[in-house]
């Protein structure tokens, strides 16, 4: 195995010392004692799909792949164990035919359930939480090889603090989830004015149990996308028609107009324009996972923050006046979000609206997320922590009102700063 890694989008890298896959924790606890006698820092992987350089070391790698079994099922509670590099498809596709799933999930599923959470990653629905709320507990392995089961019951603070880790704490092995009965949703997405959306957020994101919508800069109308249950069987479509909507559509199709937005910005407002209504009419009735999850084949870069959601329409507002005047082909998204009790969580003790903003590769994203990030800082905004931001430690701290208790937990477990890294450091001291 090449000591080399490169994230999803290809715009972060690094040559670590040492990558490994282990495939048990006793293995993991070996390479642990391994980066201890040779006094290296020690970061873990999962399906890299961070933006940012939350990964990045030249000490130890650990890839998370081989750790992916499905350990335990219990039907009759729906407390799930498994190793920490199970992907969240994966998952899902094993426990939907034993009755059930997430109750929530983001737009994309690759993540391996250790990365997802870890990082905070959500899905939208104004009274669902993110998919770290599904933690019932958690295997975490410290710096001296030993292990320790996180729970409510056990550690409160520390299952607090490691149920949005930023990989600070340890090396998490294995989690047990606290799923729900497993369902169908009918997916709805349709283009409708976006002042018309503004004018009635509480109602679009009240009336559905997972609404979201995608706003482009030049364009009136919004994508919106409204997931709800539905009593009807699933309705798998066709593969071909699968096909031309995911990958033909919205992947191949609006990669190659993002292209030509790059050799030929002036070209941004028709594509927007374009995308926005093209891209919204499509109904699905299928397995919940299918109807969150979509293909994501073309690269870019992400910046998301969440913000009170009282300030959703007001904030969005400012962001796409923002768009206006950068060249980005590519839409923001919004999402809403209950709230939770992680001590590093985004949406930690508040109602939540997340808007993300993106760039395609290769195309200039620093001035124009440096412009959006001040909006979000005046909107109390906190960073998804797996997504480009530039924050630090002390822009970061009043923003978490459980931050103290965070960090007395990583002295606790972490006592010698092993988990760190630059980008640890720079965002958590």
């Amino acid at each position: 195995m090449t000591n080399s890694w490169v994230n999803w989008a290809g715009d972060q890298q690094c040559a670590p010392a040492v990558v490994a896959a282990p495939g048990s924790p006793g293995e993991v606890a070996g390479l642990l004692a391994d980066a201890e006698s040779a006094g290296r820092t020690v970061r873990v992987v999962g399906s890299g799909h961070s933006f940012n350089d939350t990964v990045l070391t030249d000490g130890t790698l650990l890839r998370l792949s081989n750790l992916n079994r499905i350990l335990h099922v219990d039907t009759a509670t729906g407390l799930v164990r498994v190793e920490a590099g199970a992907t969240l498809n994966a998952i899902s596709t094993h426990l939907h035919p034993l009755g059930l799933a997430f109750p929530n999930l983001g737009d994309i599923d690759v993540q391996t359930i250790a990365g997802a959470t870890a990082t905070g990653t959500h899905g939208t629905g104004g009274g669902l939480q993110n998919i770290s709320a599904a933690l019932h507990s958690m295997e975490l392995m410290l710096a001296d090889g030993s292990g320790v089961e996180l729970s409510e019951q056990t550690d409160p603070d520390g299952w607090r603090a490691a149920r949005v880790n930023l990989g600070a704490l340890g090396v998490v092995t294995a989690v047990t989830l606290q799923l729900v009965p497993s369902f169908v949703l009918e997916g709805v997405e349709r283009p409708v004015p976006v002042e018309e959306v503004l004018a009635d957020l509480d109602e679009f994101v009240d009336g559905n149990e997972h609404f979201e919508f995608y706003v482009f800069a030049h364009s009136p109308l919004a994508m919106t996308k409204r997931n709800n249950r539905t009593a009807l069987p699933e309705q798998p479509r066709p593969k071909a028609v699968d096909w031309f909507a995911d990958i033909a559509m919205s992947n191949y199709t609006f990669d190659g107009l993002c292209r030509l937005t790059h050799r030929r910005p002036q070209l941004i407002p028709w594509v927007q324009r374009l995308a926005a209504y093209a891209g919204s009419y499509r109904r699905q009735v299928d397995r919940s996972y299918r109807v969150f999850a979509s293909p994501r084949l073309f690269r870019f870069t992400e910046m998301e923050y969440a913000i009170p959601r009282e300030y959703a329409a007001a904030a969005l507002r400012e962001i796409t006046e923002i768009g206006t005047r950068f060249d980005s082909p590519m839409p923001t998204e919004v999402r809403f979000v209950a709230p939770d009790d992680a001590f590093l969580s985004p949406a930690g003790g508040r109602e939540t609206c997340y808007i993300a903003v993106h760039q395609y590769r290769g195309m200039a994203w620093e001035p124009y997320f440096r412009a959006c990030e001040a909006v979000f800082d005046r909107y109390h905004g906190r960073p998804h922590w797996g997504k480009r931001h530039f924050q630090t430690a002390e822009t970061l701290r009043d923003r978490y009102p459980d931050w103290d208790r965070f960090q007395q937990v990583r002295r606790r477990l972490d006592p010698r700063g092993r988990f760190a890294n630059p980008y640890v450091t720079r965002v958590l001291g």
